[in-house]
Formats: C-alpha cells, structure tokens, sequence
C-alpha cells in the first residue's frame, strides 16, 4: 500500500505516462498499474499508455491530442494536424475529417490512442509549426485522399499559391513539397512569368 502512495506521489493530472514512465517509482509496476486503472486513478489508452485524468465538472477531461502523441513517440519531435485545417485556407475545401495526422521521425500507421485515430506518418522532413505556405503543400501533397473536385480545389489553390510571398512559398515547397507538387509549383510560378512578360 505504501509503496502504491508513493508511485501516486509523482503522478500528474492531466499528464500521459508509458509503463516505463511508472516503472522507475515502482518496484511492482505492473501489479500498481493494474490496481491504479481498477479504482479509476489511471485510465488505459492503449498498450503501455496511461493517463491520469483531470477532473472537471462535467467528469474527466480527455488528454490533450500532443501529450498522447509525445508519450507514444517518446518524443516532442513531430507535427500533428488534420486535413480540417486546409479548410481554413479558402481554396473551396469543406469536409471535415475524423483524422489526425502525425508527421515523424519514429513511427509508421495507424494506431487508435485514448480512443481516437491517429495516422503516423514518417517523413524526413516538416516544419516545427504550421502555416498557410506548409498547409497549402500538405494540401497537394495529399490531394488523392481529400473527398472534394480535386480539379477545382486545384484551380483555388493556385490562385492563392500566386497570391503568396514568392520566396516563403519556394522555400516551402523546396523542403516539403513531393515530387507531383513541386512540379506543378514550378509550371505555376513559369506561366505567371510568361504571363508578365
């Protein structure tokens, strides 16, 4: 029991542990865990993730969607988003998807945590945060899986792809952009300079 006390000790509301988190404030850790999920402490979210739940008035408050991701990668290092957001770039894109997507370094998949589906995808490079130039290359990096006109979306995307700070958007696309997206940047940017010749 007092060895139980003293692992609840160093435990964080609000916070997700891996069973090897627990395991250096218990000598039992498995047996710990198995009775701290039992009386509601800690709440499983998938094989060796755990969280200790905050309370509020309407009941526990789910973990925040960075710090079940942090735990499971071990690692502060990736990019979480949705393709909801290309819908806030005005470029005619109105679904709203039951889908996160986590760029990294570590993992490759889909993987349910704490209920909800994360779709892990390993790539060498992403930004540290986003921003409209990331979210417009993202957007035609990933145009096969959006339910929208792909033809139309394109069109908008272009309009506001010119729109942009030239040299932020070459930058972007230089680090982030696939193949089929930097080509179709660069037959952009080449018929706008035909244009103003």
């Amino acid at each position: 029991m007092k060895a139980l006390k003293e692992l609840k000790r160093h435990l964080k509301q609000g916070q997700v542990y891996r069973r090897s988190d627990l395991a250096q404030w218990s000598n039992a850790v498995d047996r710990h865990v198995k009775q701290l999920v039992e009386e509601g402490t800690l709440q499983k979210l998938a094989q060796g993730l755990y969280y200790y739940p905050m309370k509020a008035s309407f009941g526990n408050v789910p973990p925040a969607d960075e710090k079940l991701v942090g735990a499971f990668l071990k690692s502060e290092d990736f990019l979480l988003t949705t393709p909801n957001l290309y819908n806030s770039l005005g470029v005619g894109t109105t679904q709203l998807y039951n889908k996160r997507v986590v760029y990294n370094h570590k993992r490759h998949g889909q993987f349910v945590l704490g209920g909800k589906q994360f779709d892990f995808r390993l790539k060498h490079k992403f930004p540290k945060n986003l921003s409209e130039e990331f979210l417009l290359v993202d957007l035609l990096n990933n145009l096969n899986e959006l339910a929208e006109d792909r033809e139309e979306v394109v069109k908008s995307v272009k309009v506001k792809v010119l729109e942009e700070s030239e040299s932020r958007m070459k930058r972007t696309v230089n680090e982030y952009a696939g193949e089929r997206t930097k080509s179709l940047f660069n037959q952009w940017l080449s018929e706008e300079s035909l244009a103003h010749a």
